[in-house]
């Protein structure tokens, strides 16, 4: 039986006979006010009685309860996903969470709606409200948001009692649901939709490690305004939502960089940000991770998901170590011919380590070349204001003008540094084969060719365009460099920028260009080394298929039946003809004394690959003899056990320890290897004859050492010395105040949490050194008579004596200037140059290189410097005088690469010591450097330049040293020595002309002509493979076999005033005289 009340509020009863009322809207239903009532009703009708019975059983089927059905929205989700329609789990997650809220709110409202239209039983139901039931749903909104307008309120006993337990419940779910739902609606919006590109403007795609400091790290390199207009659109793609200065970041380059919330290992997410199209892909690698493999093995899933999706993509990614290279070659799409790259972090910066064991500052100078510096202007007279001038030039890479085809690169060198204010370090041709070859200051045998792409210093890549634009006829009486532009006499080709990295094929040379190549005079020989391509492989540079039709067409014939990275080419008749007498004793003795003048201009002698060097002994030939690797790059030696390198203190103190190379290294049995191979190879390069090597001294754990020594049994002059550097004992053991460089590394730095003490082994060990003093600086190179031999060197061989020369002491009181001679005289071979040691009574003179993970803590190694703790890490003086190393400096890499390939190529050529693809493959298969024997071909390929240090206090250059032009310096090296110089290495406080002088020096780089010297400056120079070392030009090199004191610098030359007056004069007179 069911009875309503009507609006009149009379009592009606009536019978449910049709089943028609059953499919009243629910509204409807509400607004009659339904209820129960158990028992007789008080009047009946007749026709309705069985109707009334089936009613009174049919409580179930009462309407007034069918607001309970809103419940089942709940089961709305899984509905979506049986019919395959949600399929991700924030689109599930939002319609769970809009679900139960919706299905909540509605059935709250339903029973309010109930009550009130029906009243309190206890009340006989007289206190009812008419509600609508979207004014309960309104009502319960309101309540819900805890704001209670008052304009629609609950009058029943029951709808007020409901709200109190409601209000607890709802305002629990409404606070945690509606931010959820909006959360998930809004970053859907903002990170989850897909890139649209922009006509005619490229974009990239970066990926990997993004954080704050990567992404800054990478815009403020990226988007630096020395690279001109940068038309490119930079799309990050990560997992991760930003934070809020992430977030910032990319608001204030929101004209440049977009955001996506995403992985590269999902090709879903490779479509949103059409990685078909994209330029290119850059992935970064967390520098600091506690797992390098790991991390490692992260990016290259990244480049395997990456390149499975589209094999055509150019990829440039960051590696941690160095023998994960090798998983790369692996992928079949990874082709380094289109540009793919891997840049591997601890290969570079222990190579760039190493190089400062050679000529120290080298890391600093290259540093800043490939990183965008805006330039500082400081007007006072400091050593800040010559620094910050050379922090501003960048390499850059740029096509030479056609008014250069037939010139040798010197002529071209001195041309653009005289003219043009250009440095020239470098040159890259391309094959018939379109094989590029990279010569890093060839000589004057290589004449150039139309199209040849060359590699700049410069401060801004508009001045580079200087060198395209040079006409002879137009520019040729020009004295301002910077009105050298576009001229109109004719029509300009191959106006490329420098930044793209395809290069036209250069056409082949003229007759008349072709035969001013093959001529030579008489003594000199065109021949050109086997150099470094653009990725390192071994490729000659090019010669035209009819040179093979000349006199020596049947030799050439014979070499070109080489592989392709073997070959080699030799010019003339006349040069064979020497090479045949260079055998004969009585020529090979005239041909060195002629080199010996240093007044004269040498010529240098380059080895045919199938002759016999004329440096070399006939014995060097025997096969049975292997003194190098088998791509000849490397010195190598046959495997050793690492017991036999193994140095006790006792041991070390008999040992004879001078100019060698002290790293202290931290680690143990359970720190990640940092790849010390790399840090030996470039020490080890076949490009230094073997008794110029530098001994080798490792202090630290045997445990760590035994790990990394797997990769070092096959390089000779390495000795091991147990124990700690933070022991003193140890380091006097190996007589550190006499090395020539101490290094200091650590493998632990990556398992610390706080970021201030990552560094806290390397920098105590730094000050345990500086605080050390030596009253004694010669007493522990007083050997015996019977010597006593380092472990990891032959006793049998003459180069290994224990005895490596003459030691004289001029005070030891006083510990004054101490000449060394570091080589054992030997008959018929001149000694070296007696290279002067400084005052080395406190360890604060010991040249010292130290290795930081953060940045901030490069304030803790000098104690004396002003450096605030926010100044950039070039900026602090650690950093501008060559003693402290960071790996965050590479992050300039991935968009210096980007720009242009070929910058890493020249980088990598004069970092690592000649690391090429061939070589990286015999590492992958063996893990060690393979022994090869002495055959012209892999001979040839000791003929390349290195970077030495030239000082001015002694020489042919000492007259410039005294207030002489950097200019004219730079002219003389170049056509006197072919050596090209490209930076100072200068005292402190040099232009302070005071008595007491601090020993450190700093970095200049690409100083202008004008640029006076002095007498204590190191100049940064590219020199030339000696055939002959130990004659002339070693006496030419300082090479850092030790540094100067201030002292001896200043006192051991000295022009007279007249007479540099007068030079100054005749300089004047020559650049009046502009070069034609």
């Amino acid at each position: 039986m069911l009875v309503y009340r009507g609006a009149e509020g009379g009592a009606h009863s009536q019978a449910v006979c049709s089943s028609r009322r059953r499919k009243k809207s629910t509204g409807d239903l509400f607004q009659k006010g339904y209820r129960v009532r158990v028992g007789h009703p008080e009047k009946e009708e007749p026709e309705g009685v069985c109707h009334s019975i089936t009613a009174a059983f049919g409580v179930v089927s009462y309407w007034g309860l069918r607001f309970l059905r809103a419940l089942r929205l709940i089961q709305f989700s899984e509905i979506l996903q049986f019919l395959n329609i949600l399929k991700t789990s924030n689109s599930i997650k939002l319609v769970n969470l809009c679900s139960i809220f919706i299905s909540t709110w509605l059935t709250a409202a339903g029973f309010i709606h109930l009550v009130e239209n029906s009243g309190d039983p206890w009340e006989n139901f007289q206190n009812s409200q008419a509600l609508s039931y979207w004014e309960c749903v309104y009502l319960l909104m309101v309540t819900m948001s805890t704001v209670g307008y008052g304009d629609v309120y609950a009058k029943t006993t029951l709808g007020r009692l409901f709200m109190v337990f409601f209000i607890l419940g709802g305002l629990a779910m409404f606070a945690r649901y509606v931010p959820e739902i909006a959360a998930l609606i809004l970053n859907r919006k903002k990170y989850g939709g897909s890139y649209n590109s922009t006509r005619g403007r490229k974009h990239i795609v970066v990926c990997g490690h993004i954080t704050l400091e990567s992404v800054s790290n990478f815009l403020k390199d990226f988007l630096h305004k020395d690279r001109d207009d940068v038309n490119v659109e930079i799309v990050f793609l990560h997992n991760i939502s930003p934070n809020l200065e992430l977030e910032a970041l990319f608001k204030r380059h929101f004209t440049q960089v977009e955001f996506y919330q995403g992985s590269v290992l999902n090709p879903h997410d490779l479509a949103r940000v059409k990685i078909e199209s994209a330029d290119a892909c850059l992935i970064l690698a967390n520098k600091y991770c506690a797992d390098p493999d790991a991390e490692d093995a992260s990016n290259i899933m990244r480049v395997i998901s990456i390149k499975n999706y589209h094999p055509k993509i150019r990829i440039i990614t960051q590696m941690l170590q160095y023998h994960n290279k090798a998983h790369l070659l692996n992928i079949p799409s990874w082709n380094w011919k289109e540009g793919d790259d891997a840049i591997c972090l601890a290969e570079l910066k222990l190579g760039f380590i190493a190089q400062s064991c050679l000529a120290q500052g080298l890391s600093t100078m290259l540093a800043n070349l490939f990183s965008m510096r805006s330039f500082i202007k400081i007007e006072e007279d400091t050593w800040q204001k010559y620094y910050l001038e050379g922090v501003s030039n960048e390499m850059y890479t740029e096509y030479l003008s056609s008014a250069f085809v037939g010139l040798s690169f010197p002529v071209i060198c001195e041309l653009c540094y005289v003219k043009l204010k250009l440095l020239l370090i470098a040159i890259e041709y391309k094959s018939d084969q379109r094989e590029s070859s990279t010569l890093i200051n060839p000589g004057n045998h290589v004449k150039m060719t139309e199209g040849t792409l060359g590699f700049f210093i410069a401060s801004d890549a508009k001045e580079v365009k200087r060198a395209l634009f040079y006409c002879k006829a137009c520019h040729d009486d020009i004295t301002d460099p910077k009105r050298i532009k576009k001229c109109g006499c004719k029509k300009t080709k191959n106006t490329y920028n420098g930044y793209i990295k395809s290069t036209p094929e250069p056409p082949l040379l003229q007759s008349n260009h072709l035969d001013s190549a093959l001529d030579t005079s008489r003594g000199q020989q065109s021949v050109v080394p086997l150099v470094n391509n653009r990725k390192g492989s071994l490729l000659p540079p090019p010669r035209k298929r009819h040179m093979v039709q000349t006199e020596d067409g049947k030799r050439l014939q014979r070499a070109q039946s080489l592989p392709v990275k073997y070959r080699y080419h030799p010019s003339n008749r006349q040069f064979e003809e020497d090479q045949h007498s260079a055998l004969s004793p009585k020529k090979k003795q005239r041909n060195g004394n002629m080199k010996n003048s240093p007044n004269s201009s040498p010529k240098i002698m380059r080895h045919d690959s199938l002759m016999i060097p004329m440096n070399e002994p006939i014995e060097s030939m025997d096969e049975n003899v292997k003194k190098y690797d088998s791509t000849g790059m490397f010195h190598w030696c046959p495997s050793k056990d690492i017991e036999r390198v193994l140095l006790t203190r006792s041991e070390a103190a008999m040992t004879v320890l001078s100019g060698h190379v002290v790293v202290c290294i931290f680690g143990d049995a359970k720190s990640a290897l940092i790849g010390v191979r790399n840090f030996v190879m470039p020490l080890r390069a076949s490009n230094f004859h073997y008794h110029e090597l530098k001994h080798i001294v490792f202090v630290g754990s045997l445990e760590y050492l035994k790990r990394e020594w797997e990769t070092l049994h096959n390089f000779p002059k390495v000795s091991i010395l147990p124990g700690t550097p933070l022991s003193r004992a140890d380091l006097r053991a190996v007589n550190i105040n006499l090395c020539d460089m101490c290094v200091i590394l650590s493998a632990n730095q990556n398992n610390i949490d706080d970021a201030s003490l990552q560094d806290k082994e390397c920098i105590l060990a730094s000050l345990n050194i500086k605080s050390m003093l030596f009253d004694d600086s010669i007493g522990l190179l007083q050997a015996n008579s019977q010597g006593f031999t380092p472990p990891g060197m032959d006793r049998s061989s003459p180069e290994n004596s224990p005895v490596h020369g003459l030691v004289r002491q001029t005070s030891v009181s006083t510990g004054a200037n101490i000449p060394i001679i570091t080589e054992l005289a030997k008959q018929g071979k001149q000694l070296p140059v007696i290279s002067f040691s400084p005052d080395k009574s406190s360890g604060t003179s010991i040249q010292m290189i130290t290795e930081l993970v953060n940045d901030s803590n490069v304030q803790f190694l000098d104690q004396d410097d002003d450096d605030d703790p926010d100044t950039e890490l070039y900026l602090t003086q650690p950093f501008a005088c060559g003693t402290a190393f960071a790996v965050s400096v590479l992050d300039s890499l991935m968009s210096a690469t980007y720009f242009n390939d070929n910058i890493l190529t020249l980088i990598r050529t004069l970092v690592t010591g000649g690391a090429t693809p061939e070589l990286e493959g015999l590492l992958a298969e063996e893990n060690a450097l393979r022994g090869g024997y002495s055959t012209p071909q892999t001979l040839a390929n000791r003929d390349r330049c290195r970077v030495a240090q030239l000082a001015l206090y002694d020489g042919p250059f000492a007259d410039l040293g005294d207030g002489g032009c950097y200019g004219d310096l730079f002219c003389k090296a170049l056509k006197t020595y072919n050596m090209l110089c490209f930076g100072i290495y200068r005292l402190r406080d040099a232009h302070f002309n005071t008595q007491s002088q601090c020993t450190k020096r700093y970095v200049i780089t690409n100083p202008p002509y004008s640029f006076e010297l002095v007498p204590s400056d190191l100049i940064f120079c590219l020199m030339q493979f000696d055939h002959n070392a130990g004659q002339s030009r070693c006496s030419l090199s300082h090479s850092s076999h030790s540094s100067h004191s201030s002292k001896k610098s200043s006192s051991v030359h000295s022009i007279p005033t007249a007479n540099r007056n007068n030079r100054n004069k005749n300089r004047d007179k020559q650049n009046s005289r502009q070069i034609s």
